[in-house]
């Protein structure tokens, strides 16, 4: 796994590329701003880049907007926001296709395994979002209760959903029809109490509802 970070402290950021290393991680650059980190991935073509939200001149939002950046110009490339803030309006953009993102807070990761496993999860094209993020970003008052209503096949497809899998990949993996999966999944936006909107991508509330109650019960 190739990875490139954007991390201001340069404390931070050196000791973040030596713990990585030692996991047998390949650091293709550390750069401390945004135009640096778009320049890094541009030239290294890395399988996921790990960026903070505040990065220089301004120290306010230059991060997730390259994060927005990297999401529509380079695809392939899992992106894992890696700060201590919730931005909402950028995050909520990004999660508009959670597949290959991540979101975790550096005040609550406290094992380099677990930092690592978000990371290759990410770069696979599945997703990684911490709890808290999710509960400021869509309340944590959503009715995760809910899930237990879904079929177990339903579930199967919602946690396929949560990796980033497309329909297409997830008919293929259960041997079905695209429109069999399609039919689980208006299932599941039902149960979910997911209803049509002009403003929310229920996919990506689904997955979040899942992601929610997988970490509420482990």
């Amino acid at each position: 796994m190739r990875v490139v970070i954007a991390e201001d402290s340069a404390l931070l950021r050196d000791g973040l590329v030596q713990l990585l290393q030692l996991r047998g991680v390949q650091v293709a650059a550390a750069v401390g701003d945004a135009e640096a980190l778009l320049a890094a991935v541009a030239e290294h073509g890395p399988d996921i880049a790990v960026v903070d939200i505040r990065l220089p001149p301004t120290q306010t939002d230059e991060g997730v907007r390259a994060a927005v950046r990297l999401r529509q110009d380079h695809p392939g490339v899992g992106v894992l926001i890696f700060s201590q803030y919730v931005e909402t309006a950028y995050a909520a953009q990004l999660l508009g296709d959670p597949a290959g993102f991540g979101y975790l807070l550096k005040e609550r990761v406290v094992d380099i395994g677990e930092f690592v496993d978000a990371m290759e999860r990410v770069a696979a094209g599945g997703t990684a979002l911490d709890p808290e993020v999710v509960a400021q970003l869509f309340g944590a008052g959503r009715r995760a209760g809910a899930l237990d209503t879904l079929t177990s096949r339903e579930r199967e497809v919602l946690a396929l959903m949560a990796e980033g899998r497309t329909n297409h990949g997830i008919a293929a993996g259960f041997t079905v029809s695209e429109r069999a999966v399609e039919k689980h999944i208006a299932n599941i936006f039902t149960k979910l109490d997911l209803p049509p909107s002009e403003t929310g991508n229920r996919r990506v509330l689904a997955v979040l509802r899942y992601l929610e109650a997988t970490e509420a019960a482990g």
